[in-house]
């Protein structure tokens, strides 16, 4: 969340009864905030080959990153792709390899390599782009093809 950068914004990861996970929270721009993430811990996932992630997701109407990281750093190149699933409504999402930029801290980064899947470390889910407020995105499912 922003409070590494001194804001107030809050989430969190809940799984619901219904057997699927829930990114939650607030987005609050105070203190020059503005964002709200989770991520997995390190892991080899094995994706060498894959040519897209796909999600079943339910949203909000609100815009949200997948993001991928390729090594264990804290801090690091970031690989994002933008999605906006409709509100109130199952979906699965198809986010083509090729659609991922390579970011540090918001900024495309245009010298880092392309994303690699067979180097995928994290897997991570955020809301971005100053969308103050509550938000969800409901997420059954995660893969790749």
């Amino acid at each position: 969340d922003d409070r590494v950068m001194g804001g107030v914004s809050q989430s969190h990861l809940r799984f619901d009864a219904g057997g699927w996970a829930v990114f939650e929270g607030t987005v609050s721009l105070e203190r020059n905030g503005g964002f709200a993430s989770v991520r997995s811990k390190p892991c080899a996932f094995q994706l060498a080959g894959v040519s897209a992630f796909w999600l079943e997701v339910k949203g909000d109407g609100k815009r949200y990153k997948l993001n991928l990281r390729t090594d264990d750093a804290f801090d690091g190149v970031n690989y994002q792709v933008v999605f906006t699933p409709p509100a109130g409504q199952w979906l699965e999402i198809e986010l083509p390899l090729a659609a991922f930029q390579a970011t540090f801290r918001g900024r495309v980064v245009s010298t880092a390599e392309p994303l690699n899947p067979a180097h995928l470390r994290r897997v991570g889910l955020m809301i971005a782009e100053r969308q103050s407020g509550p938000f969800s995105l409901a997420l059954r499912a995660i893969g790749a093809r």
